[in-house]
């Protein structure tokens, strides 16, 4: 299978790396391609996992988000910029497109997200403004 985040790249040998075993994620864009690849997938408890534990959603949220990720086609995903996230840092941001068909429409997604390290571990913090 490909990987939704790259489909240059088999899903065994990106993400699923990720889904497997967060510790293995050594960069902020390497979460948030695992995160959109769990979007696709309806990975919805990676995407928890993977949630600052401050912001985590709720279990309503949860199951909403998980209807939502179902119900919609994933077309593809763009980073478009990345600002720090290595794995000597603690923080990171990346800018990217997340495409999507809804309702016969191309939704796009549109986000500059904010990573930090939680637990020796790279989770999703929020979007920045």
């Amino acid at each position: 299978m490909q990987c939704p985040c790259n489909p240059s790249k088999l899903y065994s040998e990106c993400c699923q790396k990720a889904h497997d075993n967060i510790l293995s994620v050594t960069t902020a864009e390497a979460l948030m391609r695992s995160r959109f690849s769990a979007f696709v997938l309806a990975d919805i408890d990676y995407l928890q996992k993977s949630h600052h534990s401050s912001k985590r959603p709720s279990k309503r949220e949860k199951k909403e988000i998980q209807l939502w990720a179902k119900s919609v086609d994933w077309i593809k995903l763009e980073v478009l910029n990345t600002t720090k996230g290595t794995a000597s840092d603690d923080t990171g941001t990346v800018e990217f497109k997340a495409f999507f068909m809804e309702d016969g429409n191309i939704q796009v997604i549109h986000e500059n997200s904010g990573f930090c390290k939680e637990q020796g571990h790279w989770v999703y913090l929020d979007a920045v403004e």
